[in-house]
């Protein structure tokens, strides 16, 4: 019984984690409290969340948020790979107009077409890495 909880304690301090980095990670990005909260899948109006999130309460109560996480961060580690030597444009890549979106923001295709959106941002920058 106790290994069980032990496990659960465990998988929640790495929630919590992931929470802070990821939240750091939007830091970063320079993303308004809107697009923070339109980028992990919560209501623009969940401001409380944002702070949890930030203090290290485990996010991903939903499986959504969960891996909505995971491709910030992968989105996050195929930028730093693809522009090593320039962490300001690393950083700045999300809110940049780009052709490959017909000239919207990664952000705004987040945005506008959700876990999709997501999905279509992380699998372009992981087709220009040769993944």
């Amino acid at each position: 019984m106790g290994a069980v909880i032990q496990r659960e304690v465990s998988a929640s301090q790495d929630r919590g984690a992931l929470a802070k980095m990821v939240m750091t990670l939007l830091d970063h990005w320079k993303l308004s409290t809107e697009d923070q909260a339109a980028l992990l899948g919560i209501a623009a109006s969940n401001r409380a969340a944002l702070t949890r999130y930030r203090k290290g309460e485990p996010v991903g109560t939903s499986r959504d948020q969960y891996e909505r996480v995971g491709h910030l961060l992968g989105i996050h580690k195929n930028l730093r790979l693809l522009f090593p030597g320039n962490r300001e444009l690393a950083y700045r890549w999300m809110t940049t107009r780009n052709k490959a979106f017909d000239n919207l923001t990664p952000v705004e295709i987040i945005k506008e077409w959700g876990f999709a959106g997501l999905l279509t941002v992380r699998g372009y920058l992981d087709h220009a890495r040769g993944v």
